[in-house]
């Protein structure tokens, strides 16, 4: 069933007709997954998903032996909160599959590459409420509703997308693409940043936003019903594809007269048994990611925010932070959109030694850091397209420090060539882009024009890139 409108006089749906508006694609989605790999000049890639970002320290163990056994010892976080394996040998998918399928890290070959989902990793750790009523739509505490995290969401979620009958869905999930993203935000704002395609907010006692992408119109809905109206809602972009023969990834791709609509989607939520009243203008926060340092939370425990430096981990590295969690923690890890990790339930005493450990290990903990909300593409040798080795620019750069006000500094990110593959987003960043004799630093992002570009050789990227961190956070 779809409840998408039919497109207008003139516009067929499925290629006939007048050619539909939007993306025109050579070839098909080529996002990696753990069975379809990517060639790279280092060898082949694999990418495991983490829905929520959600890892158990078994699982945990698993990626660090798969990176030291089949891969080049490295672990790469991504800009979804997914984990990135490099340097394996061609033709490995089975064999990597074959080491995620028995600890739940494959739960299903054909729905693997859209298991995108994005969480708040910070719901339930800091003593911020869930459903504190910063979101949209706010509405007074119901007596007796339990707020439930957006890690629950984010479980539910992904058991559907797995599925191959969800009620009230008779398209074909694996329809679509492998950059599609479900963001589940516990009302701080900080996934709403990150622009999902179909977004959840949580807003008030036992109930939700949801809407696609980050604008109104929306729906409000019972927290619940949040999982399932999320899968409902991608079908409705679907149907929105078919009906006008779309080669659209993202929602946003889409012209905003083609785009999958608030009353359609209500439409197919209320078939499906699902209760929902309209948000007009819903008032989505756009929030920070997480800090790195200690995180207080409830009844005197702690949880650390530590990032990768440039989103890359040796396997030491990771298995200390899994080590962690696994002596002191909850067992549980949660790996964020910002290429950090979260470790839950510590005991307030350790924290402060724990982190410190983390520190000496690599492990950027402070925001005071020039390593704070810096980042790379592969770039060489790892990638043909580049034009430099970023790594090692960026490497050299960041070790000079940067001025004081870091904390407030703007995100900076690498790129080898054009393509900017794990740039930043939502939110303004510096973009530092090889030449093949240098480098061009300029701004990006936010929907905003980009910034003046400043054209530098390498030896000149410490001076210019510090320089546009800080001096335009004011601006």
């Amino acid at each position: 069933m779809s409840t998408t409108p039919a497109p207008p006089p003139g516009r067929a749906g499925s290629g006939a007709g007048t050619p539909a508006a939007g993306p025109v694609r050579e070839r098909g989605d080529a996002c990696p997954g753990a069975l379809r790999l990517h060639s790279a000049d280092d060898g082949a890639l694999a990418r495991v998903r983490l829905p929520g970002g959600l890892l158990t320290v078994r699982q945990a163990e698993v990626l660090a032996g798969v990176a030291d056994e089949l891969g080049d010892g490295h672990l790469d976080l991504t800009s979804r909160g997914n984990v990135q394996l490099r340097g394996l040998a061609a033709g490995c998918g089975g064999t990597v599959a074959g080491r995620l399928r028995p600890h739940g890290l494959l739960p299903s070959d054909r729905h693997d590459r859209i298991r995108n989902v994005a969480a708040s990793p910070l719901c339930g750790l800091d003593g911020r409420h869930q459903d504190s009523g910063s979101g949209p739509g706010t509405a007074p505490p119901q007596a007796g509703a339990a707020p439930a995290g957006v890690q629950a969401w984010a479980r539910e979620l992904d058991g559907l997308l797995c599925a191959d009958d969800v009620p009230g869905v008779s398209a074909d999930l694996t329809g679509l693409s492998g950059r599609f993203l479900f963001g589940l935000d516990d009302g701080r704002g900080d996934i709403v940043a990150l622009r999902p395609d179909v977004t959840l907010i949580a807003s008030g006692a036992g109930q939700a936003g949801l809407c696609f992408g980050t604008a109104g119109p929306g729906l409000r809905i019972s927290t619940a019903d949040a999982p399932r109206a999320a899968v409902l809602a991608a079908a409705e972009f679907l149907a929105a594809l078919e009906a006008y023969g779309s080669a659209a990834w993202r929602v946003r791709e889409l012209p905003p007269e083609q785009r999958p609509t608030a009353a359609g989607l209500a439409e197919r939520l209320t078939a499906a048994g699902i209760a929902c009243t309209p948000l007009p203008l819903p008032r989505l926060p756009l929030g920070d990611p997480p800090a790195p340092g200690l995180v207080t939370g409830h009844g005197g425990r702690r949880a650390l925010s530590v990032t990768a430096p440039l989103g890359r981990l040796t396997s030491a590295q990771w298995r200390l932070a899994a080590r962690v969690a696994a002596e002191e923690g909850n067992q549980e890890l949660r790996v964020t959109p910002w290429r950090g990790l979260v470790v839950p339930g510590l005991p307030a005493h350790k924290a402060p030694q724990l982190l410190a450990a983390l520190a000496d290990a690599g492990f950027v903990t402070s925001a005071e850091s020039p390593w704070h909300r810096a980042g790379a593409c592969a770039g060489r040798p790892g990638c043909a397209k580049s034009l430099a080795d970023v790594r090692a620019d960026a490497a050299e750069c960041l070790a000079g420090g940067q001025p004081a006000g870091a904390a407030a500094a703007l995100p900076v990110y690498w790129s080898g060539c054009e393509r900017r593959c794990g740039r930043p987003g939502g939110g303004r960043w510096v973009d530092v882009l090889a030449t093949g004799d240098g480098y061009e630093v300029s701004l990006r992002g936010s929907g905003e024009p980009d910034g003046p570009v400043r054209r530098v050789a390498t030896a000149g990227l410490p001076g210019a890139v510090a320089a546009a961190r800080v001096a335009t956070t004011a601006t």
